[in-house]
């Protein structure tokens, strides 16, 4: 019996390993433009958040005008970089999408970008949707849920929200969605585990087996 006809992704640190590569290659941009280089837990918090809110926290004094700079910048180094997907994400996909759940991925990365990773690695044919931060509001703001539950004909109760961040889980909170926390990504446990989610596990091994017993 499935307790959540839709199962929504984010992708990076959730599904992706690419936290790390996300943020040397935001720190190498910012030190390629002579900014201040953000330590690296600074970096990590706004791995999800969409572009201007994310570049607001990392540099809160670049003008607006001089983003698109940086965001090209930072696109140059991450499309240099390798990065694929957790041990075992593959066949975990695969299984949720035997036992007839919808698949679907919410995430900060531009549409461009997710697709070619989506391409790249394989994977497009196992979700059925995606919101990403240039086609609505982007976290924590509650619209890529809730657009989401209107395509599938959901309610809040029928859709399971699955993130690294606490980003992820503000917006399922806004969108009144229920959020499952994943560890091995951009942040940690204790602030993770402050947001109250369902469920908080380790890595792709324990979030298989929780939603194979509870999604």
């Amino acid at each position: 019996m499935r307790h959540f006809e839709v199962l929504v992704f984010d992708w990076d640190g959730t599904l992706s390993d690419s936290t790390g590569a996300i943020v040397a290659c935001l720190q190498q941009a910012c030190a390629d433009l002579d900014l201040p280089v953000p330590a690296s837990a600074r970096a990590r918090h706004i791995i999800g958040l969409g572009l201007e809110d994310a570049l607001a926290y990392i540099v809160p004094d670049l003008p607006r005008s001089e983003y698109a700079k940086l965001a090209d910048c930072y696109r140059a180094h991450f499309l240099r970089q390798t990065t694929g997907l957790y041990p075992g994400t593959e066949s975990m996909l695969a299984g949720l999408q035997d036992r007839g759940h919808q698949l679907a991925i919410a995430t900060g990365k531009s549409r461009r970008g997710l697709e070619r990773s989506l391409s790249e690695l394989g994977l497009a044919r196992y979700f059925s949707s995606w919101r990403c931060a240039d086609q609505c509001t982007p976290k924590p703001a509650p619209d890529m849920l809730t657009e989401l539950m209107g395509e599938f004909d959901v309610d809040a109760s029928q859709m399971l929200m699955i993130g690294d961040t606490t980003h992820d889980l503000q917006m399922a909170g806004n969108a009144m969605v229920t959020a499952l926390a994943v560890c091995h990504g951009a942040h940690s446990r204790e602030s993770l585990e402050a947001m109250r989610p369902l469920a908080c596990v380790g890595d792709t091994g324990e979030l298989s087996q929780w939603l194979n017993q509870n999604g």
